[in-house]
């Protein structure tokens, strides 16, 4: 029997706060990983779907789901698609993830359903197949029992964070729920990183955002900022990211130059762990 290739880190996108980017953040990122030659596996635990459609998988067409799968209904593996991009998968949600928090409320493995699911994926065929490397969960916009699944499950959270005047509100809600997750739930979890996103360069606010973010948050905040870019708006509309619709905008730019500090932190937290 041939060896499994190793696990994959999971990283969760997670803000309470809708409209900060993070769905936009998981499909451009999880591509411009890809790109660079990672194998992803994008996870959607929003129950609006939105980054399913993004990488082009119709809801007509996404059968098994992440509802089916944390009900236990199918395993992980069994509701993974393959995408338009090369080396990038997606595991789709539908509406049916609104009723799962009353479904499962009394199941003593409530919080642990994804991280059971991730753990079965490793010993599947497909993953044998493909190896995946990395693993990215879209989280609702809300810090409900699928958010605390998607923290369960994974080693870092990625926190998108929109460069608006009220952007620091919440985050501190965010990093409290985190700590009691850590403490109750995963000891594993870290913060990866926190990334500013729809900057505006024309915008003084803007500027003094992510100033007052890094004042705050130091050395969590990304070097790499998301500039608002309408390509990136567009893109979505086409069920592609922006990366496949147009690669030499600023937005997908960013978002490459995002992959790669991820993957230097990551070796860099290899080292300091080994």
């Amino acid at each position: 029997m041939s060896l499994l290739p190793e696990s994959p880190r999971v990283l969760a996108l997670a803000n309470q706060k809708g409209g900060v980017g993070k769905t936009t953040t998981a499909i451009n990122l999880g591509t411009a990983l890809a790109a660079i030659g990672e194998r992803v596996l994008v996870i959607d635990l929003d129950p609006q779907g939105n980054a399913s459609t993004g990488l082009g998988i119709e809801r007509r067409d996404r059968g098994l789901s992440t509802y089916d799968v944390l009900s236990g209904d199918c395993a992980l593996a069994e509701a993974v698609k393959e995408t338009a991009v090369n080396r990038l998968w997606v595991a789709p949600s539908t509406m049916d993830l609104l009723g799962l928090e009353l479904e499962i409320a009394s199941s003593g493995d409530r919080a642990f359903r994804l991280r059971n699911a991730i753990q079965s994926l490793t010993t599947s065929r497909l993953f044998q197949e493909v190896g995946f490397t990395y693993v990215l969960v879209d989280c609702p916009p809300s810090l409900n029992l699928l958010t605390i699944n998607a923290l369960s499950a994974s080693h870092s959270i990625l926190v998108p964070l929109q460069c608006e005047f009220f952007a620091l509100e919440g985050l501190s809600q965010l990093l409290s729920t985190v700590e009691q997750v850590r403490n109750a739930l995963n000891n594993e979890l870290t913060i990866h990183g926190i990334v500013l996103t729809m900057y505006d360069s024309r915008n003084n606010l803007s500027s003094q955002v992510v100033a007052d973010v890094r004042e705050t948050m130091g050395d969590a905040v990304y070097e790499t900022i998301i500039p608002r870019n309408v390509r990136i708006s567009e893109a979505p509309s086409y069920g592609k990211p922006a990366l496949l619709y147009d690669l030499k905008c600023a937005g997908s730019q960013a978002y490459l130059r995002l992959a790669s500090e991820i993957i230097q932190r990551e070796r860099d937290l290899r080292r300091v762990a080994a």
